[in-house]
């Protein structure tokens, strides 16, 4: 005897027991679950049941004994027959690609969500799901730190991926929105190593320009840091000449700035979750060794490579000590990282703001450009520009409560 298909839509109040009373009815008939889902959005649930049966008094029976457990349950049950060639063009559909759009923003609106779904839409990308990241937002309390994150499993054939990338980051400039499209692959559920820039990055601040407000050179200095930042001037030239106007500095400035270097908002519950979950941390900066090594005590990361001032006499003389950590040392030492730790180049994170953070967040399996200047954005593969640097965790996955536990 044949069997038959169906897929059972159940809608209505939750209650506990209501999934257990619904396979317990088809337990009965011997049906098997070909597939099964749910979702609970303000109380009200929606689950979907897949399921083979074998055909006559046995499916109409079921289809019967399902429809008054709702009625008994309060709740609406809805029936839809599945072909045998429909269910195996949708199994073969299962074999397609698989992609991540996180969306990530203070609050999200209706047009935000529209247009990202707008573009999966236009190249034929089907949403298998939708899931929230972070916790139910009050309408009375006001939160300090607000954010909202939701993220869409997509799947099937996409001909140019930077493309689509590019799509979604002018609907990032348009509407304030941050959005990141990543292949669902092994590597992206195991990332074991996340590198920071320091200046502007893992700090509000760039720390040379402060020392050559201390110096008395600070708009020369600032001035220069932009440009390189920027991408006008070359990182080398432009740390050489900021180095020479800070000669003479005291050694003892050096300590005042450090414990007043103000860390961004969130590196501490990011790095906190990271370190929890088993991940390795470093900065690679273009600042100083003695500034990244103190945030490696506030914050407790596994590395730090930057640049090493040249002290004499308790002044700095103007020089460096050892080769300049521009762009192409930071990927050199995040590919050494990883060469040290056994981790595949696929499963890096690197983190940055400034031009010379592109070769590092070109060679990571993901790059975040973080609150960056426009070149840097439109260069990288995901950015984050309208909250912290948790935001990173959504883009990793993590909802708040995986988040929240590890506090």
């Amino acid at each position: 005897m044949s069997n038959e298909i169906f897929l059972l839509n159940i809608s209505g109040q939750d209650k506990p027991g209501l999934t257990s009373s619904i396979t317990s009815v088809l337990a009965q008939y011997d049906a098997k679950i070909l597939d099964i889902g749910q979702a609970n959005i303000h109380d009200t649930l929606s689950l979907g049941i897949l399921f083979e049966i074998q055909s006559g008094a046995s499916s109409a029976s079921v289809l019967k004994d399902l429809l008054f457990k709702s009625y008994e349950l309060g709740i609406i049950a809805k029936f839809s027959p599945i072909t045998s060639e429909n269910y195996e063009s949708w199994v073969k559909q299962q074999g397609k690609d698989k992609y991540i759009v996180t969306i990530l923003g203070e609050k999200l609106s209706a047009e935000q969500i529209s247009e990202v779904t707008k573009v999966i839409s236009e190249i034929n990308l089907n949403i298998d799901a939708i899931k929230r990241l972070t916790g139910r937002t009050s309408l009375i309390n006001k939160e300090e730190y607000p954010h909202s994150s939701i993220q869409l499993s997509i799947r099937g054939k996409i001909n140019c991926k930077e493309e689509v990338t590019k799509k979604f980051m002018q609907i990032s400039r348009d509407l304030d929105v941050d959005i990141a499209f990543q292949e669902d692959n092994i590597y992206r559920r195991n990332r074991r190593l996340v590198c920071f820039d320091m200046d502007s990055t893992l700090i509000q601040a760039e720390v040379i320009d402060r020392l050559a407000e201390l110096a008395g050179v600070g708009e020369e200095v600032k001035a220069i840091t932009e440009s390189a930042m920027q991408g006008d001037i070359d990182f080398n030239e432009s740390f050489k000449q900021r180095m020479k106007l800070l000669k003479g500095l005291s050694e003892d400035v050096l300590h005042e700035v450090a414990v007043n270097l103000p860390i961004t908002k969130g590196a501490k519950r990011l790095i906190d979750t990271l370190k929890k979950y088993g991940f390795k941390t470093a900065i690679l900066s273009g600042g100083f060794t003695y500034f990244g090594h103190y945030l490696q005590q506030e914050l407790g990361m596994d590395y730090v490579y930057a640049n090493q001032l040249e002290i004499k006499d308790g002044l700095l003389t103007g020089g460096y000590i050892g080769d300049i950590v521009d762009g192409n040392k930071k990927a050199e030492y995040l590919k050494e990282i990883a060469d040290k730790e056994g981790i595949n180049i696929s499963q890096t994170i690197a983190v940055g703001d400034g031009a010379n953070d592109l070769p590092m967040l070109n060679l990571a399996g993901l790059g975040i450009a973080f609150h960056a200047k426009p070149k840097v954005k439109n260069s990288a593969q995901s950015s984050i520009s309208s909250v912290g640097l948790d935001g990173v965790l959504y883009l990793l996955g993590y909802h708040d409560r995986h988040i929240d536990l590890m506090e």
